[in-house]
């Protein structure tokens, strides 16, 4: 029996694949971020990953938004629990607090599987902390963008100033944390946030399941492995990274999964690789 989330539904539209859809799930709040969701997620992720049912998450939102950010009230409670006649006490009972957030965002990398988000309308805020961390990212054409943290007093502070500049550039990201303007799905495909534009949110959805099927009929060693690596070896020199895939590699290629890719290729047909 799946579990039963407060801030997110989890859909696994199909017996027979094993792609599965995370909804950000407030709608009435256009998915604002609740405390519940930074307790509910990465539980929800590590769920998924253990699962051998499971080889691609599709993280979407359900109703009009795909995320508007860090409820307000979830902040205020944030630093209201944090307080203590301690000043000291006070900082650092926040800053564990602050990391309990960033863990949950933190998640999707932790996640084996690859996550894929898909973003309509809004994504605002925490939003951009989400998509930043997840493995690919896609969004329709309502879809609009904004690192909003500035405009509240804050520096983005769960992952969107560590992770936006790696995808967009420096000057870029510099650019969008100052301003927090709002940016179009158009301009998020330009500058690199988003890998394609779709039409719709129903486009999209279609679109994004495709793609997400498709990642799952391949190798589970090869896509983990293909995560895994890029991951942790983003920081590194390139002799580093060589160092690590080597390493990486010498475990999985006596796999069956490499024979029977070779088999299937002589034999021309499709592989059918074991669950993970």
């Amino acid at each position: 029996m799946e579990e039963k989330y407060k801030s997110l539904n989890v859909i696994h539209k199909s017996a027979n694949s094993r792609v599965v859809t995370v909804y950000l799930n407030r709608p009435a709040r256009f998915n604002a971020l609740s405390r519940d969701f930074f307790t509910e997620f990465p539980k929800a992720l590590a769920s998924l990953d253990e699962s051998p049912n499971v080889a691609v998450i599709v993280l979407a939102g359900a109703g009009k938004h795909f995320c508007s950010g860090i409820e307000v009230d979830t902040l205020g409670s944030v630093a209201g629990e944090s307080q203590s006649s301690d000043p000291g006490r006070t900082r650092e009972k926040l800053r564990r607090d602050i990391k309990f957030m960033q863990d949950a965002v933190t998640a999707i990398e932790r996640c084996r599987k690859p996550v894929i988000a898909a973003v309509h309308g809004a994504c605002i805020g925490g939003a951009i902390d989400i998509i930043t961390a997840c493995d690919i990212r896609y969004c329709a054409a309502d879809a609009f963008f904004s690192v909003k943290e500035v405009d509240l007093a804050l520096a983005a502070d769960l992952g969107t100033l560590q992770r936006l500049p790696s995808i967009v550039g420096f000057g870029n990201a510099m650019e969008l944390s100052l301003t927090g303007r709002r940016f179009s799905g158009s301009e998020a495909k330009e500058l690199g946030l988003v890998s394609k534009v779709f039409g719709t949110k129903e486009a999209l959805e279609e679109g994004v399941r495709a793609i997400a099927e498709g990642i799952a009929a391949k190798s589970p060693l090869a896509v983990i492995g293909t995560k895994a690596v890029l991951l942790n070896t983003r920081d590194l020199t390139v002799e580093q990274g060589l160092d690590y895939v080597a390493t990486w590699n010498s475990a999985v290629l006596p796999s069956d999964d490499l024979k029977e890719a070779v088999s299937a290729q002589r034999e021309k047909r499709k592989p059918v690789f074991a669950k993970l």
